[in-house]
């Protein structure tokens, strides 16, 4: 979960093709044709309900008067898991532990140990929801806190601080569980430290919890339906997303519907 030190990643396009074809099998969900149990609406298109009116500055984090709340919906399990070094959480919470839809808001940490909220968008998560214990190919997005160490995708780099790989393997075809096209998910995709090696390509393949615990769970664009474990954004909010999230803030993602965050 450790922000780990930036290197070059050295993936081959031959290695990256057969890297990406087990990674669709545990994130977008290619070539799936199972039905959507609901619909999301506003992924994909540009709606966005802003929780602040601006982003705070400099000036903001310093001043006492500006301490916000804390971290809202989360129980003190899910607190305990938080890094004390972490300054930018990716909150996402889940409408329900079986539901594909989510929310994501990304909070800034003030120095006086508050968070303060920035937009919130709206998300899909997997098709069957959130589990604790997730295992390759059980269509639910895994539960917990995780390390945001890098980045890559098939669309040059919008601006991230982070390590971006741009590489043809991120390329992706064929259609999603409600047959909506899946070409384009992975033009812009923050790797989640789920059972991978922070500090290499998203395209990596490393498993240290082995196959079986499922692995290449992303951020990624949407698509306008659910995924096979990932967390999808509209486009615009995933660039968004990329050109704020700072290694030096060591970032992270808080995930799973609202009564597990809640523990």
């Amino acid at each position: 979960m450790a922000s780990s030190t930036s290197r070059p990643f050295p993936v081959g396009m031959a290695a990256a093709a057969l890297v990406l074809t087990v990674t669709l099998v545990g994130c977008a969900g290619a070539g799936s044709t199972e039905s959507t149990p609901g619909a999301l609406g506003t992924p994909g298109t540009p709606g966005t309900t802003q929780a602040m009116p601006r982003q705070s500055s400099a000036a903001d984090e310093a001043s006492p008067a500006a301490v916000p709340a804390p971290l809202p919906g989360l129980g003190p399990a899910t607190l305990a898991g938080i890094p004390r070094n972490a300054r930018q959480v990716v909150l996402v919470t889940g409408r329900g532990k079986d539901s594909p839809i989510s929310r994501v808001v990304l909070y800034r940490r003030t120095s006086g140990g508050g968070w303060r909220p920035g937009a919130t968008w709206p998300a899909h998560n997997a098709l069957k929801g959130w589990t604790d214990d997730h295992h390759a190919g059980d269509l639910r997005s895994p539960i917990g806190v995780f390390g945001l160490t890098d980045a890559g995708g098939l669309r040059p780099d919008p601006g991230t601080k982070m390590p971006y790989d741009r590489s043809g393997g991120f390329a992706v075809g064929g259609t999603g569980f409600g047959g909506e096209p899946l070409a384009g998910s992975f033009d812009y995709v923050v790797a989640i430290d789920y059972n991978r090696e922070p500090g290499t390509s998203p395209l990596d393949w490393t498993r240290p919890l082995g196959a079986g615990k499922g692995g290449g769970v992303w951020l990624h664009v949407d698509h306008g339906g659910p995924t096979h474990g990932c967390v999808s954004l509209a486009r615009e909010h995933m660039k968004e997303l990329l050109r704020t999230l700072d290694p030096g803030r060591h970032p992270v993602i808080v995930m799973g519907d609202a009564e597990s965050l809640a523990r």
